[in-house]
């Protein structure tokens, strides 16, 4: 696999992501320690562990999961490109989640030792890093919120108003459509749901025309009508920064 060179990284080109400067992108070709290809259910990342590289998702899909000690899991968050992974482990020691592939999956590599030198010789990428790490609590809050508050059929509209508009930001799909290979319980996993309770509302919004989840393909003929059930806002996510 030849890797990537971050002057040619694919991310620039996505709606979502604030591109890097050609000196950024110098920098970050330096900061990066390689590539890594992961195949479907390989835990890149496991709770309690103390991995010494962080991630940036170049392709592929996978989940953010913590299990409890009699074995329940609770998937925290649905990966996709962009986004940063094992953060956690860089500055806290260890991860107190699980990182899995749910695809194939590319990741650039970087060193967690070389951290702190972002921190020292790059300032702006280190309030990305800092943007990131807020981002994340924020969505945390949200997701929160919406366990505690919404319906079911609420929260997984909810989920999958969110879900969509990532994936169609990353141009994905197309405008009413786009690939969702996760599992029906991996998304009541996320919400608190049984599987079954997951699999009636999800009938439910496919029945309204809201939603319809099939083959591997989520298509949402309304965004605007799908997030009027979540109580969400429809609109596009604002760009955000990347390493």
């Amino acid at each position: 696999m030849k890797m990537i060179s971050c002057h040619d990284c694919p991310l620039h080109d996505c709606g979502p992501f604030i591109p890097h400067s050609e000196e950024e992108k110098t920098f970050l070709n330096g900061f990066k320690a390689g590539e890594m290809s992961v195949e479907p259910g390989t835990q890149i990342l496991l709770e309690g562990s103390n991995a010494p590289q962080i991630y940036t998702v170049l392709e592929g899909m996978g989940l953010r999961e913590k299990t409890l000690e009699d074995g329940r899991r609770q998937v925290i968050n649905f990966v996709l490109p962009g986004d940063l992974l094992g953060l956690q482990a860089g500055i806290m020691g260890e991860m107190q989640h699980t990182v899995e592939a749910v695809t194939r999956m590319r990741l650039c590599v970087f060193r967690r030792e070389s951290l702190w030198s972002l921190f020292r010789n790059r300032p702006e990428l280190a309030f990305d890093l800092t943007w990131i790490a807020a981002a994340e609590e924020h969505f945390l809050g949200e997701t929160v919120a919406t366990l505690g508050q919404r319906g079911g059929i609420e929260r997984v509209a909810w989920a999958l108003v969110k879900i969509f508009l990532r994936l169609r930001g990353l141009e994905k799909g197309t405008k009413e459509a786009v690939p969702l290979p996760y599992r029906q319980q991996d998304l009541a996993d996320a919400l608190g749901l049984s599987l079954v309770h997951t699999n009636k509302t999800l009938s439910r919004l496919r029945a309204k025309r809201l939603a319809d989840w099939s083959a591997g393909t989520l298509r949402v003929p309304d965004v605007a009508a799908l997030a009027e059930v979540a109580m969400t806002d429809p609109e596009a996510l604002p760009r955000r920064p990347f390493l």
